[in-house]
């Protein structure tokens, strides 16, 4: 038997009733955007974003938002960076084998079979698109693994004295092949997480300092393209938003 409290008035009580069915409400919405969101993207994708936020399922999503759009903003530089990487080389590697399809006489450099794995594949994608196989097709095509690989230590007897010319306004005093090498793994690494949505947007100082580096090295490709990037390049701008959206300092 429920006792009625003898101070309620019909009008508390329908305020309390109304009070309860709210937050039942909120609860059950709640519950259901958890679920629309782990089912959408995964528990494994989401789940990091719920954990650091066990009591406010709105910043969680709100983070995750984030991380999509600091991922977008990095297109431009990304794009531009693997673009000029390739071409920089690829004009080194054809003076260096005195031919533009350089990549047919790579198996006649010893240490360097390693590398026919990436043209083969490069060569099987163009034809399987019904495509004239090429030697700009081949440059295109080519991942960036293999651009980046080429500044591997294995490979630095063979092609660093050649391939360093890619990088004319690298300052004398750090051009060294793994000064080239580690920011282009790292960039690598960096590049894959955000072409395969995975989270980026967990570390401002880490997203600033290689967004940084990106260009810095792009200048010493050619010291005329982080100006000319600068003018579209969102990620400062999206980072300030982040920043103030999700309470980084």
């Amino acid at each position: 038997m429920k006792i009625k409290n003898p101070d309620s008035s019909p009008a508390t009580e329908n305020w309390e009733r109304n009070t309860r069915d709210c937050v039942a409400n909120i609860q059950t919405k709640t519950m259901q955007n958890k679920y629309f969101f782990k089912k959408v993207f995964s528990t494994q994708r989401m789940e990091r974003y719920y954990t650091a936020y066990p009591d406010d399922e709105n910043k969680a999503l709100a983070h995750y938002q984030a991380n999509i759009q600091l991922s977008s903003s990095f297109y431009a530089c990304l794009s531009v960076f693997e673009v000029a990487l390739r071409n920089a080389l690829n004009r080194e590697l054809t003076t260096l084998f005195g031919r533009d399809d350089w990549y047919k006489v790579l198996s006649t450099r010893p240490g360097l079979n390693g590398l026919n794995y990436y043209i083969t594949e490069a060569q099987r994608h163009i034809s399987k698109r019904g495509e004239i196989v090429n030697a700009s097709k081949i440059v295109a095509e080519l991942t960036f693994g293999f651009w980046v690989s080429l500044m591997n230590s294995q490979y630095e007897k063979i092609l660093w004295h050649d391939l360093r010319r890619a990088f004319p306004y690298m300052p004398k005093v750090r051009r060294k092949r793994k000064n080239i090498s580690a920011p282009l793994n790292n960039f690598r690494a960096f590049r894959n997480r955000v072409f395969h949505n995975e989270p980026i947007c967990w570390n401002k100082d880490y997203i600033e300092n290689i967004h940084q580096d990106i260009l810095e090295v792009l200048g010493w490709i050619n010291k005329e393209i982080p100006g000319w990037l600068a003018e579209f390049d969102t990620v400062n701008d999206v980072l300030k938003q982040i920043s103030e959206k999700l309470g980084w300092q």
